[in-house]
């Protein structure tokens, strides 16, 4: 998947005018505090269909108004077909609901990819070290250029050096191991502590396996923004569960 990202950012570098920085998304997670991201998700590879007391609330415009009235700070939308269940109209019906900025969330390896989020209005993308690798630098300039906020996100030091070493103004620390899908919660803390150690100055967020108020306890002080799925996803009610997980 690297080796295609890198051919495709090769052959297909012309993505038309540049367009105004929006910054709504990386504004969102600057505020004071610890900002959430709820992620709106139907499905994923580490526990399979997302299921709901209320199926409606996995509609994604009813989730991401609940979202938002729980004091959600943005929004993050699978539009990932086959092991998220996501799709363009997922993210299309979130923008137009919410007022809340949004992260197209998708394995990024081609900049047509990253021109379909600017048109869906979408305020940022994500971008994988993991799949980009040395191209994540390339990846980044090209999301600049269509005004798109990037979380860029890492898994390990090295992933951490090639990010920081590319410009990334947002860094997102993955507690999953993408090999195993198993959590380590210390993953994150660690990494982020070794970014501020090293001078990084942008935003920091933590990604994967938090789901209760105490499991993101930690990271208060620490990361300026957490990432929440599938223990979202799953809630009775989930305006009530962001307000749960953020008190």
């Amino acid at each position: 998947m690297r080796e295609r990202a890198q051919d495709y950012a090769e052959a297909d570098p012309d993505l038309g005018p540049v367009r105004a920085a929006g910054g709504r998304f990386r504004a969102a997670l600057a505020g004071p505090g610890l900002a959430l991201i709820a992620e709106v998700k139907r499905a994923s590879p580490s526990q399979g269909a997302i299921t709901s007391p209320d199926p409606a609330q996995l509609q994604p415009a009813q989730a991401a108004l609940a979202y938002q009235s729980g004091g959600a700070a943005a929004l993050s939308v699978l539009t990932e077909p086959r092991h998220f269940g996501g799709s363009p109209e997922a993210l299309l019906d979130v923008v137009a609901a919410s007022r809340l900025p949004a992260l197209r969330k998708d394995f990024v390896v081609h900049p047509a990819m990253l021109r379909e989020a600017a048109d869906w209005r979408a305020g940022a993308v994500l971008l994988m070290v993991s799949v980009l690798g040395e191209q994540t630098a390339l990846y980044l300039r090209l999301a600049r250029h269509l005004g798109l906020d990037a979380l860029v996100e890492v898994h390990d030091e090295h992933e951490l050096e090639i990010a920081m070493r590319g410009g990334a103004d947002i860094i997102g620390v993955n507690n999953r191991d993408l090999t195993t899908l198993k959590i380590d919660l210390d993953n994150a803390p660690r990494l982020i502590a070794q970014a501020r150690a090293a001078g990084f100055t942008g935003l920091l967020v933590a990604e994967s396996g938090y789901r209760s108020a105490a499991d993101i306890a930690p990271l208060r002080g620490l990361a300026d923004a957490v990432l929440v799925g599938s223990s979202l996803a799953g809630s009775q009610d989930l305006a009530r569960a962001v307000r749960e997980l953020t008190a």
